[in-house]
């Protein structure tokens, strides 16, 4: 039977109603009437939520391994009503969506083998020493605990894989902890029919109807009640800088401020070193038009930046650009504000000292077109309001003298989310400084690659230093990502009844 979304909250196993509503934007089909939450609804979502953690934190790795593979399984489920709602809200693809669902339920299971492990608890013994002069030792045992109710801010990009069930919430229930998610009001019905997956999951699991929650709204009002409820221990969050940066300052203003897990952007530089510019360059400019614009640019990992020698050189790359880029056309973006966000981002940089355009795009309501821009090094080191992040399919060439130059322009970036070094052997030399310098700057270092796409795997770093997150030591993809709602817990001289099951004697 086909879904058929009504528009509601789910707090703790009940479809509930708000009194004050919103109404979606679809790029396609009718428009849906959605309750829009605030203190009340957070409230009732944290106190289940608190309630549940009674139970769920201290379930067994086995028990909860096995409810993200039911998740998985009731969203694959539902896979092709996921598919139409959020082709229809979002504009986006087919293949794009259920690539996503792909994704999206592989960390679900990724996670459910990660916890199965259970490398993960960190689980450390000092035995005692009651002889030992001139003190003896106490047994001391620490393990990794789950931290609490979790707050989870869908993300307007990604309606799936950073949203309802994506990695926050994966890596939240995989910890033990109960989650709260704001929904995103660019896709309202993906979210519930999501939220309706994993409420189903609950229920083949036996988990607690607490453990997860839904609230959909549009006001600042939920979004502050949400960071600044009491029960709440941690937030995880996708989206711009200003957003972010709001929620991020009422964390840490609270009686008891709490980590905020905030992914707020990245113009993700591409530095092209000599020898492969001179190699490959009209590949190279091929290849970047392609990551530039994939997803209409509305990516948080989009190549924005790239940083190349000037020269006769270039010009083959720029050509190749701009010839990939013009026949690229017009593509709709994921809302109304992000279209028009972009829009004036690409007046602002296009109104700078010393940018020259080479291309234009044109934009008309929900739609986006591709937009290059050029500027030397001098330039863009003289104006950091260039460095900022457009979000859409706009790119920025800066030329540099040579490879000093573009180290300076190296040494002058914010905190990323990837930084890429095309090279060939004949570079290796001149990128040795570089590493040092980019591996300070972001998460995620790439060789001769762009980084648009994220795979999810255990070694993935998505995350980086201010501003592109606002914990440098923590990642939202990749199985690393379960730390952030874990803290140590040191047992001494605790009796083994006492334990966690997780510290019991094999």
């Amino acid at each position: 039977m086909t879904y058929q979304p009504h528009g509601k909250h789910l707090i703790a196993g009940e479809w509930i109603t708000s009194s004050q509503t919103f109404s979606s934007q679809p790029v396609s089909g009718d428009a849906l009437t959605v309750s829009s939450g605030g203190a009340s609804e957070v409230d009732r979502a944290a106190q289940a939520a608190e309630a549940a953690f009674a139970t769920y934190g201290w379930t067994s790795r086995a028990d909860r391994a096995a409810f993200l593979e039911a998740i998985a399984e009731e969203i694959d489920a539902r896979g092709d009503d996921i598919t139409r709602l959020g082709c229809a809200e979002t504009g986006l693809p087919a293949a794009r969506l259920q690539g996503e669902r792909g994704r999206t339920t592989g960390q679900l299971r990724m996670f459910a083998d990660h916890i199965r492990k259970g490398d993960y608890l960190d689980r450390r013994h000092d035995v005692a020493l009651p002889d030992r002069a001139p003190l003896p030792r106490p047994d001391l045992k620490l393990v990794q605990r789950p931290i609490g109710p979790v707050a989870v801010f869908g993300a307007s990009n990604f309606p799936l894989a950073f949203s309802t069930a994506g990695g926050d919430t994966a890596s939240a229930l995989a910890a033990g902890c109960p989650v709260v998610v704001k929904g995103h009001p660019a896709h309202p019905a993906t979210g519930e029919i999501v939220a309706d997956a994993i409420a189903a999951a609950i229920a083949r699991a036996g988990m607690p109807a607490g453990t997860f929650s839904l609230i959909q709204g549009i006001s600042h009002e939920l979004g502050g009640a949400m960071v600044e409820h009491p029960l709440i221990r941690a937030v995880g969050f996708t989206g711009s800088l200003g957003a972010g940066r709001a929620l991020f300052d009422l964390c840490a203003a609270r009686p008891e401020p709490i980590p905020f897990f905030g992914e707020l952007g990245s113009v993700n530089p591409v530095f092209i070193l000599p020898e492969a510019l001179t190699a490959r360059g009209a590949a190279l400019g091929t290849a970047w038009a392609g990551s530039l614009t994939m997803g209409v640019g509305q990516f948080c990992t989009n190549p924005g930046i790239v940083v190349a020698p000037e020269g006769p050189a270039l010009e083959a790359f720029t050509d190749a650009a701009i010839a990939a880029l013009s026949d690229a056309g017009e593509a709709v973006m994921l809302t109304d504000g992000i279209a028009e966000a972009y829009r004036h981002g690409v007046a602002e940089v296009a109104s700078a000292n010393g940018v020259q355009e080479l291309l234009t795009a044109t934009c008309d309501r929900r739609n986006a077109a591709p937009a290059v821009y050029k500027v030397t090094a001098d330039a863009w080191l003289a104006n950091e309001a260039l460095a900022e992040e457009v979000f859409g399919p706009m790119g920025i060439l800066v030329t540099a003298t040579g490879p000093a130059q573009m180290l300076e322009v190296a040494q002058s970036l914010r905190g990323q989310l990837t930084a890429t070094l095309q090279l060939d052997d004949a570079d290796i030399e001149v990128a040795k400084p570089f590493v040092p310098v980019l591996e300070r700057k972001a998460g995620r270092l790439l060789v001769n690659g762009f980084p648009t796409g994220v795979e999810v795997a255990d070694a993935m770093v998505h995350g980086g230093p201010y501003p592109a997150s606002t914990n440098f030591g923590a990642t939202s993809v990749g199985t690393l990502a379960i730390r952030r709602f874990l803290r140590p817990v040191c047992y001494q001289d605790m009796p083994d009844a006492l334990l966690p099951d997780d510290l019991q004697p094999s």
